[in-house]
Formats: C-alpha cells, structure tokens, sequence
C-alpha cells in the first residue's frame, strides 16, 4: 500500500483581500500549512484558518515566510543566517498561540515561497531555520523539497523530515523547482499534472523541463489552494489517488 500525505498552503488572506478557498480545500486534505503574518495572513485570519482545520480534524503546520507582504514572500532577500532564525522562531511562536487556544499541537512547519527555495539550495540558510524549528520543538516534521537541502539540514539536525512533490510545478534536473517565471514552471494540464504525481508516488521518477528522468522521494504531495481550478484539481488527485490504491494520511503518520 502506498501512502502519501496532501498538504496546501492557506490562511493566505489578508484584512479586506481573499486568498484562495479555504474553507471548500481543507476538508479534502491531510495536512494544512498556514500563513504566519510575514508573506501573508493577519491575526484574525490565523484564527480562523487554524479553527477551521481543527473542525475539519486535519493537521496543521506553520508556514513561515519572509517579511514581504507586497511581494507575497515571492521576492528573495538577503538575511544573515540569524535574521532568518530569528524571523522563523518569530512566526512559530505566533501561529503556535492560536493553536494552543484551540487545543491543539503542531504537526510541521514549511517555509514560504523564497525562503523555502532559497533555503533548498543553501545549507546555511537551512541550517539556521532548522536550529529555530529545533529550539522550538524537536518533535516538529520539516516539510522539504525532495533531495533539497532543506531536507538534509534537518535530517543532520535529527529533525523528522517529510519530502514534498508538487503536482503542477516543473522540476530542474538538479530536483529544484523551475522558476515561475521561465517557460514550464507550472504544469497547467490536469491530467498530465495528476500522471506525474502518481508516478512520483509509485515510481519515485519524474521528468525534468530538459525530458532528463530524475529520481524524486514523495511523501507529501503539494496542491495548490488559490488556482481558479483548485478545488477540481484537489478533487480529482483525490479519485485518481483511489483509483490507484494510494491511501490518503497526515505525514505524522508517514515519517
């Protein structure tokens, strides 16, 4: 039996503006990561996104950011290694607030947009937001870029560390993500999107933007809630995911 954990991004409204559709995504997911304030979120969006996780009894984890609301978190900064600590405790710390209100515990933490792919090709920078997650609470999962250094700090670190695929990203031959703004950055056909992932899941193969297969580690599958055919999308991994015999379940119980 194949397993594999589907996790997506949320929380991401801000004040007046909506971000993706939480409410319609949660209930078809394993796991949640929420915005902490710095990319994206304010403290009454927090709230609610964690309250509505709870309802639905999906996991929830931290997804911090750097502190770039007008660029979404999207726009790579240059910090030091402790400014990057520092910012991941920062959010940790406020996301983990309303979870205790609500009674409930922390699964993972995965880093937002630039930081989490900054963070997959530089070891020091990964270093330092593992040894954040580490002083916070050992027992956290790493969501991480499958072969990325993220990954490998905090497998050092002795840190649980789940490896993500993305469904409608492209890959570069090295593992990491095509930029978003190079041609075949995102995988826009459904269908070829949801054959890819089964693959990575079953065959632990995909194919690169060069053609070139490439070795991959999937025990999270990423799918995005903000997309106009987001919910469709969810949906049908979902049923392609039974047809296939994969069985759906939070990463705590997969690493």
């Amino acid at each position: 039996m194949y397993r594999i954990d589907l996790n997506s991004d949320l929380g991401e409204s801000f004040g007046r503006y909506t971000i993706g559709m939480d409410e319609k995504i949660i209930p078809l997911i394993t796991s949640a990561n929420v915005a902490c304030g710095y990319h994206a979120a304010d403290p009454v969006v927090m709230s609610k996104t964690v309250r509505r996780a709870k309802e639905a009894g999906i996991q929830i984890g931290a997804h911090p950011g750097f502190p770039d609301l007008m660029g979404f978190g999207r726009r790579n900064l240059n910090v030091t290694p402790e400014e990057a600590k520092a910012y991941v405790l920062y959010q940790l710390g406020a996301l983990d607030a309303f979870c205790k209100a609500e009674g409930i515990k922390l699964q993972h933490v995965k880093p937002h947009g630039a930081l989490y792919n900054m963070a997959a090709k530089d070891y020091v920078l990964s270093k330092s937001i593992c040894e954040a997650i580490y002083e916070f609470d050992k027992n956290l999962i790493v969501l991480a870029l499958s072969g990325g250094e993220l990954a490998r700090a905090a497998a050092d670190m002795g840190l649980r560390t789940a490896l993500e695929v993305f469904a409608d990203r492209g890959y570069e031959e090295d593992g990491t993500l095509v930029d978003r703004r190079k041609e075949g950055a995102m995988i826009t056909d459904e269908e070829e999107a949801i054959k890819r992932v089964i693959r990575m899941v079953k065959e632990k193969k995909v194919t690169a933007v060069t053609g070139k297969d490439i070795s991959i580690q999937a025990d999270s599958v990423c799918v995005h809630g903000d997309g106009e055919k987001a919910l469709a999308f969810v949906e049908k991994i979902r049923q392609a995911f039974q047809n296939e015999n994969i069985q759906i379940v939070p990463i705590d119980e997969i690493v």
